[in-house]
């Protein structure tokens, strides 16, 4: 997330990359000036300002202390030591519940029976290569998160160019799901044509596919925002860039203005040059699904999950991505509920409903359980 509200979805934040080029830039210079002579007194030398005329050797022990904290700088955002919290930890994070309705105090208790650890991450996972500290209840609602009113309580799904039902996802269906996840009225958009009067697009120079420029939609959008629109958000099967210099980006949004844009180009094995097997249909809707929840989640103020394994886990390729369930844990279902103001057992119970009919059995069937747990 950066100072605009702005953040990209999968595999990485736009800006994550910022961040690790900073301490990559602040430890080059560092070397540069140490191998060449670093003066510390040096007036158009920033660092150098900290010190009053040193000698010579120990300008270089100064230089070389420079260097060694900007590699403890640098380190930390290229291997990260994440813990899996404990209970204490997870319990503080769910805050304190016993002033909710019984019902409400079933939903979000942390019942490691319906919920699944978060696992140690391996060398290429999210948290290995993000530090995130976590997003508590208490600090979400500090944080003061965009919010339904009674005006603006529709989430928009603006179509962006050819769902050919081959190798698209199901439109209705998606609305569908959307509409149960969040318990609120979802509206599909008529598809616009990918102009190239309106936005940018390109071909990527490693795979040959054609690409939309994100920003260009963002600021699309920005204009169009339906006056009851809580949200509005482009899908598209076209392959998505933020800037040149980079590969892609799964998708990018901007909070602040209630717009984002999300591809599913990469779901359908085809895009790798894989064969579709049988059962491709299915898995496409549910990775399709799951990241409409993911970052529809953002919009309503949910961070990425740093306590089980749950939707608003982070990812950084797409198994990762598989791993999640498609529902939200105790912490991040208590931020939604709060949000939003659904009903819990309604809400799950639309849900088992949706994903029993779009072949997502095991994710129906966890439902049934939970809807059991929060009635009995």
């Amino acid at each position: 997330m950066n100072a605009s509200g702005e953040s990209a979805a999968q595999p990485r934040d736009v800006n994550d990359g910022a961040s690790g080029a900073l301490s990559l830039v602040l430890t080059i210079a560092v070397i540069s000036n140490w191998r060449s002579g670093f003066q510390p007194d040096s007036a158009n030398n920033l660092p150098g300002c900290l010190f009053a005329k040193p000698a010579r050797r120990q300008a270089r022990r100064s230089s070389v202390m420079w260097m060694i904290a900007a590699i403890a700088v640098l380190l930390p955002s290229v291997v990260m030591a994440f813990t899996p919290p404990n209970e204490k930890t997870i319990r503080d994070a769910i805050g304190d519940l016993s002033g909710l309705p019984v019902v409400l105090q079933r939903a979000f208790a942390p019942d490691h029976d319906s919920f699944d650890s978060i696992p140690k991450p391996g060398p290429n996972d999210w948290l290995a290569v993000h530090q995130e500290p976590g997003q508590t209840f208490d600090e979400f609602k500090i944080s003061q998160p965009n919010r339904p009113t009674q005006s603006r309580r529709v989430i928009y799904l603006q179509l962006l160019g050819d769902f050919a039902p081959e190798r698209s996802p199901s439109i209705d269906k998606l609305r569908e799901f959307a509409g149960a996840f969040f318990s609120m009225e979802v509206k599909a958009l008529s598809p616009i044509k990918i102009d190239n009067e309106k936005f940018t697009t390109r071909r990527n120079p490693n795979t040959g596919n054609p690409q939309i420029l994100t920003g260009d939609v963002l600021n699309f959008l920005k204009a169009r925002v339906p006056a009851d629109a809580f949200c509005i958000l482009a899908i598209t099967m076209e392959d998505l860039y933020p800037e040149p210099s980079w590969n892609f980006v799964f998708g990018q949004a901007s909070l602040r203005d209630r717009v984002g844009i999300y591809s599913f180009a990469r779901y359908d094995p085809v895009f790798y040059g894989e064969p579709r097997a049988a059962g491709y249909e299915t898995l496409l809707l549910r990775r399709s699904c799951k990241v409409l929840a993911h970052e529809t989640g953002h919009m309503f103020g949910l961070a990425h999950c740093t306590y089980f394994n749950c939707l608003m886990n982070g990812s950084n390729h797409l198994a990762e991505s598989d791993r999640r369930p498609l529902h939200l844990c105790p912490v991040c279902l208590r931020k939604l509920q709060w949000n939003i103001g659904f009903d819990v057992g309604e809400r799950y119970t639309a849900l088992e409903r949706v994903n029993r009919a779009a072949g997502f059995t095991d994710e129906a069937d966890w439902l049934s359980r939970r809807i059991k747990t929060v009635r009995e």
